[in-house]
């Protein structure tokens, strides 16, 4: 009845644990329900937008044609003015430059599409956020090469290193290498890359001409942690001189679903001083643009600048004090995590120790012990060398956050 590739693509909606369970936990109408750690999303500032939106937002006739048929595009110029502003270009970002998609995971999608062919592959170092195997291969077809690299040893000089084993060892099985994705601040580790590794990684790319995708969709949620040598956050617009890297190879992913704790607003942004790709990409909006709802919604909140920089403000406090929370409770109980954490909601925790083998399927099941005390955690899905390592996102409001530790805490003590 399907084709090849439909068959294909229906039977791998049954990989185990591949996605998250919906979180139906509320303190009062179902203190049972499931609380999920599992999800990136920055729940307690999610009123914040809702409220801007609801006071501040008017739609016009512009809000609700089709994209192509609006009289006014004011949204690129508002993201390149925002970007200018907190991203510290070498260059000034200009509105041409900016591909407007709704969402990451879509300019992913169109990226693999308009970078590689089927059966070429992305390079990435992991840990990794999982899903990029999803953005880059369900459509696209194209793979995912992994660089295995210790958590330090990905944000150090050295990392290059790895990346040229990967890439040689692709090449000796006859996979092309397209393009090599960073993603800064990290996803899983919560960490900034430093400049000194960026250029690095700029150079390896240069080199072997290898188009280089920083995806920065986390690029303000950079927080206080307490720690003086935390890294902060750098874009690699404000690195990226044509000495260094050929300015066609370098292009930028943003979105709202971070920064703006609005996932469910689908809007992503392509920033590319690469002419040619922004054509291929603007060929592919018919099937990936935003709506013209979610543009109007979009603009408002960046061009009301004294909104935003009191958000972000807001964001930052609200990351410090569950980061906080949550390291102090996983210290007094004993369980490894990756330390030195500044960016994004997660933290990379080692439950291996709970493990009685060192196994994938010993780490599904104490995934299933957890869900079974009502707490999801995702197993397996940021490629970790090692069985045992999850990413615990921590953005919760404070009584969900304690009482999903709490619930952690339980399961690997009944171990």
């Amino acid at each position: 009845m399907l084709s090849f590739r439909g068959e294909k693509k229906a039977k791998s909606i049954d990989i185990p644990w591949r996605f998250a369970v919906a979180p139906t936990y509320d303190k009062e109408a179902n203190p049972d329900g499931i609380i999920c750690f599992g999800m990136a999303e920055h729940g307690p500032v999610r009123a914040d937008i809702a409220e801007y939106m609801n006071s501040n937002v008017k739609f016009t006739t512009n809000s609700v044609c089709y994209p192509s048929m609006s009289t006014s595009n004011p949204l690129p110029a508002a993201i390149s003015s925002h970007l200018n502003k907190y991203f510290k270009p070498l260059t000034p970002i200009t509105p041409e430059m900016v591909v407007k998609v709704n969402g990451c995971s879509a300019a992913g999608n169109m990226l693999s599409f308009a970078l590689a062919e089927p059966g070429d592959a992305v390079l990435v170092s992991r840990p990794v956020y999982g899903r990029f195997e999803l953005d880059y291969g369900v459509q696209g077809g194209v793979e995912i090469v992994y660089a295995d690299t210790d958590v330090d040893e990905v944000f150090g000089t050295a990392c290059v290193q790895r990346y040229e084993e990967a890439l040689e060892k692709a090449r000796e099985r006859g996979v092309r290498v397209r393009a090599l994705v960073v993603v800064n601040p990290h996803n899983p580790v919560g960490r900034c890359y430093p400049p000194e590794t960026l250029v690095e990684i700029m150079k390896f790319c240069n080199r072997h001409k290898l188009h280089l995708i920083s995806d920065e969709i986390y690029a303000l949620c950079v927080f206080d942690s307490g720690n003086p040598e935390a890294v902060p956050f750098t874009s690699i617009l404000s690195l990226a001189t044509p000495e260094i890297i050929n300015p066609n190879l370098v292009h930028v992913l943003y979105g709202f679903s971070k920064d703006f704790a609005s996932g469910g607003l689908h809007l992503g942004f392509i920033i590319s001083r690469n002419f040619e790709l922004r054509r291929a990409c603007s060929a592919m909006l018919r099937f990936h643009s935003p709506s013209s709802a979610a543009e109007t919604i979009g603009t408002a909140i960046l061009q009301d600048e004294d909104f935003v920089s009191r958000f972000i403000e807001r964001s930052r406090r609200d990351l410090a004090h569950s980061y906080s929370i949550a390291t102090s409770i996983l210290d007094q109980e004993g369980i490894n995590y990756v330390k030195g954490g500044n960016a994004g909601f997660f933290l990379y925790i080692e439950l291996s120790p709970y493990l009685s083998l060192q196994t994938q399927e010993h780490e599904f099941a104490l995934a299933q012990r957890l869900l079974d005390n009502g707490l999801f955690l995702h197993p397996g899905e940021e490629h970790c060398k090692e069985p045992g390592w999850f990413r615990l996102v921590f953005s919760h409001d404070e009584h969900v956050l304690r009482e999903g530790l709490r619930r952690l805490i339980k399961t690997v003590k009944e171990t």
